[in-house]
């Protein structure tokens, strides 16, 4: 009987995107003015990881980093086949950027100890900038695959996926340890039992602050310090009222009509 894998699934907590304000003075969005979800392409990292544990066993553990409140992320993870859930939780790690939050990240996956295949969503609805799976693979020093909207085979050695990128499908083959980003097509996320909720809610969660993790890194990132980008202006686009013109005639009036309106716009001959 195979012992399995050792999964990770990174999760985070985001408001939700239709009623959340911004803050322009502060560069950010003004995450009290929505109520917090789990982020929508982490519930396909969760499904995959559960139909992975289902095919060859396994242990799925989810890790996500933000305030108290995002326990409430974790517990639905639980519900949906996280066997553990772990939070990184501590003053010092707010106002992360991309690098901070995945190194704080690749941290905690070092503390957890051996692992054998990393689960993200593709990217973060409040952030969308794909970048924070990669750079724990960066980080952690192992390969990944992102985009990936079908696992095609699976072995306790290595996965089988297809990614797609830039409008081409790549067959991608690789060993353990690594990391997979998922996209909304990789699966359709499960809902979670009632039984599954209740049993969630009971559930211990551990809690690790930036002492817990010891990293040995020479440079280390945490929070706003370690944080090497910024915003340096946040403004509103204005949306202007389209307009347009209809050519009538036959087919070369339309033509010639035209040519002499994309002339008049600076279009070149």
């Amino acid at each position: 009987m195979s012992k399995g894998l050792k999964i990770v699934v990174l999760v985070k907590q985001v408001p939700d995107i239709e009623k959340v304000r911004f803050d322009y003075e502060k560069g950010r969005l003004d995450r009290s003015s929505a109520e917090a979800v789990i982020n929508p392409f982490d519930l396909n990292a969760l499904e995959a990881a559960a139909q992975i544990k289902e095919k060859i066993g396994g242990v799925v553990t989810a890790v996500s980093m933000g305030p108290e409140q995002a326990k409430d992320a974790l517990r639905d993870a639980l519900a949906r086949g996280a066997d553990e859930a772990v939070l990184l939780s501590d003053l010092r790690f707010a106002g992360a950027d991309t690098l901070a939050t995945s190194y704080t990240l690749s941290c905690a996956v070092r503390k957890l100890g051996a692992f054998d295949l990393i689960i993200c969503g593709e990217k973060t609805i409040d952030g969308d900038t794909a970048q924070v799976g990669p750079e724990v693979a960066e980080f952690l020093g192992i390969p990944h695959v992102a985009y990936v909207d079908e696992i095609l085979d699976i072995s306790i050695a290595e996965i089988t996926v297809k990614s797609r990128l830039d409008g081409d499908n790549y067959v991608v083959k690789m060993r353990f340890p690594g990391l997979i980003t998922v996209t909304k097509d990789a699966n359709v996320p499960r809902l979670p039992t009632l039984k599954d909720k209740l049993r969630s809610r009971k559930a211990e969660i551990t809690v690790w602050g930036m002492k817990d993790l010891a990293c040995l890194d020479e440079k280390q990132f945490f929070g706003l310090q370690g944080s090497p980008t910024g915003v340096a202006k946040v403004f509103a686009p204005t949306s202007g009222k389209k307009k347009g013109q209809i050519v009538m005639g036959t087919p070369e009036e339309k033509a010639r009509r035209i040519a002499e309106i994309l002339l008049k716009l600076g279009a070149s001959q």
